[in-house]
This record gives structure tokens, sequence and C-alpha cells, in this order.
């Protein structure tokens, strides 16, 4: 099978992964890179499991074809805690809320959150619910998840008062 070798950066690392041509991005996080947050659910870009952040925008992995990735930016929920370890607000609102049940939509629905918080840090409800209506749960009927990605918008409001 030909292959193809691309350079990106993941997390923040410059990274070349040199793969299938036919590979989507989300099977090279877990099979070449063995990062596993990003979930396979449909494979067809409808449930949202697979969400990661290329160049600011949340996309679905399980579509986006590894040749389109040369050069680009990449976030995963991996990347997204501090380097000694914290958890990032939104994963913090997502456990303080109950955000989180059986956890298989969780990583995809940070992702889609963190994208829509790092472009519009004071979201409105309605604009929280467009922004993961991509990301289906089964568990917890979204209610606590709009709740905690409201309460890690009013977080960064916060931080950002106290260092000003």
């Amino acid at each position: 099978m030909k292959k193809v070798s691309v350079s990106f950066t993941l997390n923040g690392d410059p990274v070349t992964a040199e793969v299938p041509i036919t590979w989507s991005l989300l099977k090279t996080f877990r099979e070449y890179f063995e990062l596993n947050g990003a979930k396979k659910g449909c494979g067809v870009g409808e449930c949202g499991a697979c969400t990661v952040i290329v160049d600011g925008d949340a996309v679905s992995s399980c579509l986006y074809p590894i040749p389109e990735i040369e050069g680009r930016s990449v976030t995963t929920i991996e990347g997204i805690a501090s380097a000694e370890g914290a958890l990032h607000p939104l994963q913090k609102a997502f456990i303080e809320n109950n955000g989180v049940q059986c956890g298989y939509c969780t990583s995809g629905m940070i992702m889609s959150a963190k994208s829509l918080l790092d472009q519009n840090p004071d979201p409105t409800e309605d604009e929280i619910r467009t922004s993961i209506s991509g990301n289906f749960c089964r568990c917890t009927g979204y209610i606590q998840i709009v709740e905690a990605i409201g309460m890690a918008a009013k977080e960064n409001d916060r931080k950002e008062l106290l260092t000003k």
C-alpha cells in the first residue's frame, strides 16, 4: 500500500508520520501515535466522538484525509491539560457538572467546546448548543454538558479579570 509522509504540529510538538495514504487523521492518531482520546463512533462524521481541533476549528478526524494535515496544527484531548497534568477548565467543569456518564462522547464534546471558547470566550447558551450540535450523547440529555461549558466560560472570564 502506498504511504505518505506528513509533518504537522500535534499537541504543540512537531511530528512526522509515515502512514498509508488512505488513513484518516483518526486512524493515524490511534494506530500510529497511540492516542486514543478521539473515539471512532459512526465513521462518517455524524456523531462527533472523533472531534479534534485543526488550526482552531473543530473537525471530524474520521473524515479528515491524512495528506490534508500537512503543515497544520492539531490539538487532541490529550493535549489540553497543562504540562504538569492539571486538567483543562473544560475537563474540570464536565466532572463537576456530571457532564460525563459513559464517557464515549466526552472528548469530542470537550474539543468542540474548546474550539468555541477559543473563538468566543463568552458564548450564549444557544451558541454553546450550536457548537456541540454535531456531537451526540446518549446518556446525559445535554443539560449537564451545556452547563459545564457555560461554567468553563465563566471560569475563563474570572481568570482574565484576575490577570488584568
